[in-house]
């Protein structure tokens, strides 16, 4: 398996969310990794559509492990999408914590260096008593990364488009998210490009990059941002929508791309693709659509030692 080595040059290393159905994180993985050109990786270790918590495969996680370290290439898990702590159920909320639980202990095994959640929604009356659930839930979660020690990888939060009685749309609305679990020092950011373009932040404007660079700093302080998600979008700012598009096939374009590459704050910070694949091309050649965005991500990016 021929995996690309991330480069000391390279300021920000460009990867994607790779499947891992059939042959494993290894057999499946790093084989679409290398196909794509991908220097950083995330990927599912359970379900993302189901509760379910799978003890993974002891073998398949030290090849994993030992193949990402090898190579340079940091590798992230993506928590299933019916995580929410801000649930009028407790039922759900139960669940969530076993499936959180799951993937950051998943996630050690395999050598991942965070755990990306989404912020959920306040589906429970207020927001106050939504984030009043989120510290129950996740505060003792996070006393667990404390015991795993420096092997212990971030919880990192990721903002969603703004749709709904969504918790965290703009950058600003983390502050409040941050400060109910005491601002722990495992707790980041996960930056998703089109949900922020979605949320409001108008990133195709000059220097909107700069300006919601800003107000994530503002809110969180700076160093938390540990991952972003570079992914175009299908709709205009602010529709609120989470409709992925190819980089510089949507309304953000490839110019905010290269302003947010360029960007003091997201210096050594990964970027991962989430946009759609080779099977949505007339020749359905698969991975050859992220091929391209990883491709010109890597041509928009600073090379280190060239300030910002």
């Amino acid at each position: 398996m021929d995996l690309p080595v991330a480069v000391p040059a390279h300021r920000n290393p460009v990867g994607a969310h790779v499947p891992v159905a059939g042959r494993g994180l290894a057999g499946t993985g790093l084989a679409y990794a290398a196909r794509v050109g991908a220097e950083a990786v995330q990927v599912f270790v359970a379900n993302p559509r189901g509760w379910a918590t799978p003890p993974g495969n002891p073998q398949q996680d030290e090849i994993f492990r030992t193949a990402c370290a090898e190579a340079g290439i940091p590798a992230y898990v993506h928590a299933p999408y019916l995580i929410n702590f801000g649930s009028e159920s407790a039922d759900t909320r139960e669940r969530s914590a076993a499936s959180l639980r799951h993937s950051l202990h998943r996630a050690r095994a395999i050598g991942a260096l965070g755990v990306v959640v989404h912020t959920g929604s306040a589906l429970c009356g207020t927001r106050a008593q939504a984030l009043a659930h989120v510290r129950a839930g996740v505060m003792p979660l996070l006393d667990e990364l404390d015991a795993m020690g420096h092997h212990a990888p971030w919880l990192l939060l990721e903002p969603t488009a703004g749709q709904g009685s969504s918790l965290c749309g703009r950058m600003g609305d983390l502050a409040d998210y941050a400060d109910v679990l005491d601002r722990h020092p495992l707790l980041g950011v996960c930056l998703d490009t089109c949900h922020a373009f979605a949320a409001g932040h108008d990133l195709a404007a000059p220097g909107g990059a700069a300006a919601m660079m800003a107000e994530l700093t503002a809110a969180v302080g700076p160093g938390r941002l540990q991952l972003i998600h570079a992914n175009d979008s299908e709709d205009v700012v602010g529709a609120r929508k989470d409709r992925h598009a190819n980089i510089g096939a949507g309304h953000i374009g490839a110019a905010a791309f290269a302003e947010l590459l360029a960007h003091p704050d997201t210096a050594g910070v990964p970027l991962i693709i989430e946009t759609p694949d080779g099977r949505h091309d007339p020749d359905r050649v698969e991975g050859a659509r992220h091929a391209r965005d990883i491709a010109l991500l890597k041509e928009l990016r600073v090379p280190v030692g060239v300030p910002a």
